[in-house]
């Protein structure tokens, strides 16, 4: 019986094959997804979807630029990102979270398992309005319950609202750091440790729960909520 005809491989496009460049210079997927601003997952689509050719200007002028560090190579990029046009012309929708502040300094962004794979990058806007306000801040994180050290509702961990602390049936723990009634955080402190985490958010609170004692450093945070309003 003759051999079944097999589908031919799909060619790589271009993107896919500047992405191999950078992994064999040593950098991840995520690494190249921080880059050009996207999710991991478009990196991906790169090799079975025959996605990125918007993104080959900045991946090749990212290539050329002769540095390693991230937020450094993520500025080069964005200088040559940008946005797909429709038929008409236009500018294309793109879906995102919209980050908002209002009049009175209550902000709300939420951060899931795809955004704090690369850094929580949409809250670092509302972050650092928030900084420019001088608003407060406060968070919710959600992780395993085996990435804290505190037992659950204590005051040391957070004092007056244990009402927040919501445990899940995946074994992980939502626990609230700050609220309007305890004063919260000073958002141009945060802003300054995203800054000094290279923009990942994920990382910046990861620390201040580390430094704080809060967390063992293996912890893994799943899902992360930023808050802001206005002191009185």
């Amino acid at each position: 019986m003759p051999p079944r005809n097999r589908r031919p491989a799909r060619q790589r496009n271009e993107a896919a094959r500047l992405a191999d460049q950078f992994q064999a210079a040593g950098f991840t997927k995520r690494d190249i997804a921080r880059i050009i601003n996207r999710d991991p997952s478009l990196v991906s689509q790169f090799y079975t979807r025959g996605k990125g050719a918007a993104f080959i200007p900045a991946l090749n002028a990212v290539q050329t630029a002769g540095i390693t560090d991230l937020p450094e190579l993520a500025t080069i990029a964005a200088r040559h990102i940008t946005r797909r046009t429709t038929a008409a012309g236009t500018r294309a929708r793109v879906r995102t979270k919209a980050v908002l502040i209002t009049p009175t300094g209550t902000g709300t962004g939420r951060a899931g398992a795809q955004a704090i794979a690369t850094g929580s990058a949409r809250l670092r806007p509302l972050i650092a309005e928030a900084a420019r306000q001088g608003l407060r801040l406060a968070f919710t994180v959600r992780m395993p319950k085996t990435g804290y050290t505190l037992a659950s509702g204590s005051r040391t961990d957070s004092p007056g609202i244990r009402r927040d602390v919501i445990q899940r049936t995946d074994h992980t723990e939502e626990r609230s750091y700050g609220s309007a009634t305890t004063g919260g955080f000073d958002a141009r402190d945060f802003a300054r440790r995203v800054d000094t985490a290279g923009g990942d958010v994920t990382a910046a609170v990861h620390q201040w729960l580390l430094e704080t004692g809060r967390i063992h450093s293996h912890a893994h945070i799943t899902h992360l909520e930023i808050r802001t309003w206005r002191p009185r």
